[in-house]
């Protein structure tokens, strides 16, 4: 008897499996536990009771007969209330319910039902991810028929006369406005005040029976039809709202919910989906990996973390992470992200602080004209915002993060903005160099304070108001579109153009690639004491074929790339392989008071004794 007889007691009004069973085998399904868990028509010895109550004086009693063989208490698994955590109690009672097989109006056959379409319509709307479509059309496949009643002391009314009688609806259109216009003009509780008692008109008849005598229904809708419902209320009033809408955004728990409440609702007054596309995030989880809960008293405060850090680390934090996974919320790693934002927004401080004299419309340099560096930059913006751009289409915001950062980080202080110091703070304020640097940087701040201001919207509201005003620029960066190639560049490019950034481009790798190991070499040198800050030194470098044609080509610019005094290139002997030697030495000369570089030409200019040869022109320019 260790594994049980096999023999198990089928109660019809209180299970599913059991309800199913008695209607298959015809038994009585009639429920003697009212709404309030009480037991009814019984013995005298428990009518009357709960039904937790009840259990002891039913055992009692079979004792009593000599019916009961054996009694004792076990543990075991029993649904309890998600809320307030009380066993739940099931019955059979009448309910509303919407067919899920009942053939649509104007269906093209029997088969073509609310469940049929709804799954072939699934296969027309965008999920991310793409999972989404699979877990919503098994659970549209496999439901039964949607129980849209529920018993409760509050929520929206069925609206709907019963016949005492025989029990059916009496749906009357006259009478069915009247109750629109009470709910009009007192609201949905008015079904549940003596108000509700005047609609129906004297002598009404029942359209199925004889009967005069009607009650009202007291059940109230299903939260979740309501929700599914709420988008075709918001379009009926509003005629001129789009449907159906762009995207629906929710947690994974409302596959079960809003997500096929909405589109249930859509496919059976629309015909169609209520959405374009519908995305779910993952869940937020802590350090150890468990579900933030209230309950759990695990959660971070969004709100702590935004009065303290800022809501833009909160934003940032949240486009930081692929919101498709779960993923792990804490203060620890907000303030990695605050710290990423601090560089962000020290990006925009450098391009704000640099253009205070820059005035687009008259001092802007057209792109054929400008620095081949500042040229090179363009390009790299526009490829940086054709990868956000196409990013944003995908909801791929932790790629954004990601590339955003190493773009400010990386591309632009670690290398563009170091390098420019010198023509903005050395060459003549209105000289071609110092306007080509301006424009450039200009260029650049428009396209990342409008690739950002979806993620940064305050940030970048507060950036966009510091920027250089241009004719037709709009007064919020929220009302601007994302840049294009020509808003970047300044202008259309020409094939024989792009044909020239793409040589360019392979030119400033080869660069990019040799100045970090001369920085390696500075390093070193500054860690021999050889010299202190790059300016006091001068480098040798000593490249096989391919890469000193590149060098050559830019060996002007060297000193300025690399940030020494001077630069001396050699073509290394043999067949154009191996590797780039560098050397670095004391720089030659004495340091200029002005630009801090070394030259031996400090001097020559008696008015301007303790400058260089480069300093000198600009300071007589000015007037100095």
């Amino acid at each position: 008897m260790d594994t049980g007889t096999g023999v198990v007691h089928t109660a019809p009004s209180h299970g599913a499996e059991d309800f199913m069973t008695g209607v298959k085998y015809g038994l009585d399904a009639t429920s003697n536990v009212d709404e309030k868990g009480i037991l009814r028509n019984g013995l005298p010895e428990y009518t009357g009771k709960r039904v937790w109550e009840a259990n002891q004086p039913i055992i009692d009693l079979l004792k009593s007969r000599g019916a009961l063989l054996h009694a004792e208490k076990t543990e075991h698994s029993y649904p309890h209330c998600w809320r307030c955590h009380n066993p739940v109690i099931f019955r059979a009672t009448e309910q509303w319910f919407i067919s899920m097989e009942t053939p649509m109006p104007a269906g093209k056959s029997k088969e073509d039902t609310l469940r049929s379409r709804t799954l072939e319509d699934i296969k027309h709307v965008k999920w991310d991810p793409a999972w989404g479509e699979d877990r919503l059309s098994n659970m549209i496949a496999t439901r039964p028929d949607w129980c849209i009643s529920r018993q409760r002391v509050w929520g929206v009314p069925i609206a709907v006369f019963l016949c005492e009688s025989c029990g059916k609806p009496l749906n009357d259109h006259a009478v069915n406005q009247k109750v629109v216009e009470l709910f009009r003009r007192s609201g949905a509780d008015a079904w549940f005040t003596p108000e509700s008692d005047t609609i129906l008109p004297t002598g009404t008849k029942c359209p199925h029976c004889p009967s005069t005598k009607f009650e009202k229904e007291t059940d109230i809708f299903d939260v979740w039809l309501e929700s599914g419902a709420s988008y075709l209320a918001l379009v009926d009033d509003e005629p001129t709202y789009p449907w159906p809408s762009d995207l629906y955004l929710e947690g994974g728990d409302q596959y079960r919910g809003w997500f096929q409440s909405s589109l249930l609702c859509a496919m059976g007054t629309h015909g169609t989906p209520p959405y374009k596309g519908v995305v779910t995030p993952g869940w937020t989880l802590d350090d150890k990996g468990q579900a933030m809960s209230k309950s759990r008293g695990n959660d971070v405060d969004p709100v702590d973390i935004a009065g303290r850090l800022g809501g833009e680390v909160v934003r940032l934090w949240v486009a930081s992470v692929d919101f498709r996974e779960d993923v792990v919320g804490s203060e620890q790693l907000m303030l990695r992200v605050a710290e990423n934002y601090r560089k962000i927004r020290n990006t925009f401080r450098y391009i704000l602080g640099n253009l205070g004299d820059f005035a687009p419309e008259k001092d802007a340099v057209p792109f054929e004209k400008m620095e081949e560096l500042d040229r090179y930059m363009l390009r790299q913006t526009q490829a940086f915002a054709s990868d956000v751009r196409g990013w944003y289409e995908e909801f791929a915001f932790h790629k954004i993060y990601h590339r955003v950062n190493h773009f400010c980080i990386v591309d632009l202080s670690a290398f563009y903005f170091d390098v420019l110091k010198d023509r903005l703070y050395i060459f003549a304020p209105k000289s071609q160099g110092r306007r080509s640097a301006q424009t450039a940087i200009w260029r650049i701040g428009e396209a990342l304070v409008r690739l950002l201001a979806p993620i940064m919207s305050f940030t970048a509201e507060e950036v966009w108001d510091y920027l250089p005003k241009v004719a037709g620029r709009g007064q919020s960066v929220h009302l601007a579109l994302f840049p294009s190639a020509q808003d970047i560049l300044g202008e259309p490019q020409s094939e024989a153009s792009s044909a020239e950034g793409e040589v360019s481009g392979q030119d400033w790798t080869t660069l990019r690639s040799v100045r970090d190991e001369v920085l390696k070499a500075l390093e070193e040198a500054r860690n021999n004491k050889l010299i202190g800050t790059g300016l006091e030194a001068q480098v040798a470098l000593s490249a096989p074929g391919p890469v000193y044609s590149v060098l050559s080509r830019h060996a002007d610019q060297l000193r300025y790339l690399f940030i020494v005094s001077a630069v001396k290139l050699t073509q290394a002997a043999g067949n154009g392989t191996g590797a780039v030697r560098v050397e670095v030495k004391k720089a030659d000369g004495t340091k200029c008071e002005r630009c801090w570089n070394y030259s031996t030409r400090v001097g020559e200019d008696k008015e301007h004794p303790t400058v260089c040869e480069r300093c000198s022109v600009v300071l007589k320019e000015l007037g100095a």
